[in-house]
């Protein structure tokens, strides 16, 4: 996804790596991204920390709901979890575009490694208190803020621009199959053993990624100019993304389902609770059978070679619907089901969103640029969470899932027909052939008019 000045400034590769690059984007198919030596260390370390983090997910949830009884508390654990990124998210993008990504990470993997430890040994030795798992879940937040970004944007220095949405892909590939193992490891933890164990796994599991980013070769990354030290950096991003609807409106769209959309930890603890009356099992089966969808979706993704801003927005429409329809599923298993194209929407939302939108990026401000889309995807939810989880503790989780689907089909429809009455935009990202291309379409009274441009 780009035009103007984000694809006029496309990093290069090294110029050692040029023929490469070209050869792997026609020949290499949907694993194309695993043929760079330092991407593939990447994304080993990935998967290995990916299923300890979703673990400690599910445990976390788990351990709230036991602790209080309280799909609200469940909620605040959310929300505290994603409330640095709402506050403090832009100035994280910053640090990302004006510090090395490698340093970086090593300091983020390492912070998070930690906070995993510090809640097994709390849980583990029997003092843990909700107030112990809403602080580490704030300490977690807090390194997030600088993790997001500068993994975001670290992932176009390891495969270049021209694999960038194929990469993308995978690493959301990497995030559901870590994430059919580790709910599923976790449910089985907790019922035999307890949640401490679950939280000490995952604290040991960052070791990985950070034995890969030690193993990476700098001189095969590709080099994208830092931003110096100055005013207005902040400023400056918020301007490049205000006036470009390649930009703007996955944005927006995000932070509608990003707030809404996507409260699964409240919604899936208290379907098993108080519609099902099952267990932590259950609960992890629901979570590895959306995780099952969204890993389907996610191939696809790798192998589509294009995106268009009106396949996010369909991709919304269909996720919003299909939340409704959960919602109100007579049984576990329709329920079950029905979470299978919700993954599958929903990480086609992400990867769309979140590939585009970096191509589009002048490559100095994408910390900043990405760090915003973190923002709004991620940091709604500690205003959505706590209303969600009050209406679910209220109304009942079926009310609760159902109010969230309902305003993210209504945001999907809202800015289709706003994007529609403005004159059916169309913006296409193509990479298959290791170029971006870009078409506006532009819908008048009597005639259809097409201006294209074209990033080498």
């Amino acid at each position: 996804m780009s035009s103007g000045h984000g694809a006029d400034s496309a990093p290069a590769p090294n110029r050692h790596d040029d023929t490469r690059t070209t050869s792997l984007t026609a020949k290499g198919g949907m694993f194309r991204s695993l043929r760079v030596r330092n991407y593939r260390l990447f994304a080993t370390g990935q998967v290995v920390s990916n299923t300890g983090t979703w673990m400690q997910r599910i445990a976390q949830d788990w351990l709230v709901l036991s602790l209080t009884g309280s799909s609200a508390a469940v909620g605040i654990t959310t929300a505290l979890q994603f409330l640095p990124m709402l506050l403090l998210g832009l100035y994280g993008g910053v640090i990302a575009d004006r510090y090395p990504k490698r340093r970086l990470l090593l300091f983020t993997q390492a912070a998070m490694g930690v906070t995993g430890l510090a809640l097994a040994v709390l849980t583990l030795s029997g003092h843990v208190q909700v107030w112990h798992v809403y602080l580490t879940a704030l300490a977690l937040g807090v390194v997030t803020v600088l993790d997001n970004p500068a993994r975001q944007a670290f992932v176009v220095e390891m495969v270049g621009p021209a694999d960038l949405r194929n990469a993308v892909s995978l690493n959301s590939a990497n995030f559901q199959s870590a994430r059919l193992v580790g709910p599923a490891v976790a449910g089985v933890l907790i019922s035999a053993l307890g949640s401490g164990w679950a939280f000490l796994l995952n604290g040991l599991s960052f070791l990985a990624p950070i034995a890969a980013l030690l193993l990476m070769r700098n001189g095969e990354l590709h080099k994208v100019d830092r931003a110096p030290r100055g005013k207005g950096q902040l400023r400056e991003g918020l301007q490049h993304v205000a006036g470009r609807p390649e930009l703007i409106w996955p944005i927006v769209l995000v932070g509608f389902i990003g707030t809404f959309g996507f409260n699964f930890p409240i919604w899936l603890t208290a379907f098993v609770n108080d519609v099902f009356h099952a267990d932590a099992s259950a609960y992890g089966l629901l979570n590895t059978v959306m995780a099952a969808g969204s890993l389907a979706g996610a191939l696809l993704a790798a192998r589509r070679g294009t995106s268009r801003l009106r396949l996010l927005i369909g991709a919304a429409a269909a996720f919003g619907l299909l939340e409704v329809m959960a919602a109100l599923a007579p049984s576990f298993w329709v329920f079950a089901a029905l979470l299978v194209p919700i993954g599958m929407c929903g990480l086609t939302i992400n990867v769309t969103a979140n590939s585009g939108i970096q191509l589009a990026s002048d490559p100095a401000l994408r910390g900043r640029v990405m760090s915003l889309f973190m923002m709004v995807f991620m940091g709604g939810a500690p205003l959505g969470a706590p209303l969600v989880g009050w209406v679910t503790d209220v109304y009942g989780p079926r009310v609760g899932f159902l109010a969230g689907g309902v305003v993210s089909l209504l945001a999907a429809a809202g800015i289709g027909l706003a994007l529609a009455r403005a004159g059916d935009l169309r913006l296409k990202v193509d990479l298959r052939r290791g170029h971006r291309h870009v078409a506006f379409v532009a819908r008048e009274p009597s005639a259809r008019q097409e201006a294209v441009t074209t990033a080498a």
